[in-house]
């Protein structure tokens, strides 16, 4: 199993959301998050005091899937996410040695919410 997380842009959220519920992985965890990296601060005048703000906002997006998924997430995560412009964000792979399903005590793989029919029930 692994895990990925990624940083990206907030308008790049819906398209990989809707693209990863319609491949059956519907199971994301999402934080509005804040950040610094290549991509500058902005520049604001408020009240004739300019302020520079280099925390930029990003949407943190986590999920764990079993390894022959990673590409497949990984693919859609990089296709809607790349504008080409620095701030794009980025994306981190890890391995998970181990997941419990809390109600039930199960663990392994098959705990993991990958379903084929999942678009249909949304």
């Amino acid at each position: 199993m692994k895990k990925i997380e990624a940083y990206i842009r907030h308008e790049a959220f819906e398209p990989i959301r809707l693209e990863l519920l319609g491949l059956g992985f519907p199971s994301l965890t999402i934080s509005e998050v804040k950040g610094s990296g290549r991509q500058k601060g902005i520049t604001e005048r408020y009240r004739g005091a300019e302020l520079t703000n280099y925390l930029r906002p990003k949407v943190k997006l986590e999920c764990v899937v079993a390894d022959s998924d990673v590409q497949t997430i990984v693919d859609t995560i990089l296709k809607h996410g790349r504008t080409g412009a620095v701030g794009d964000g980025k994306v981190f792979v890890a391995p998970v040695d181990e997941a419990y399903r809390v109600r039930t005590g199960e663990s392994g793989e098959e705990i993991l919410q990958a379903h084929p029919d999942a678009a249909a029930t949304a």
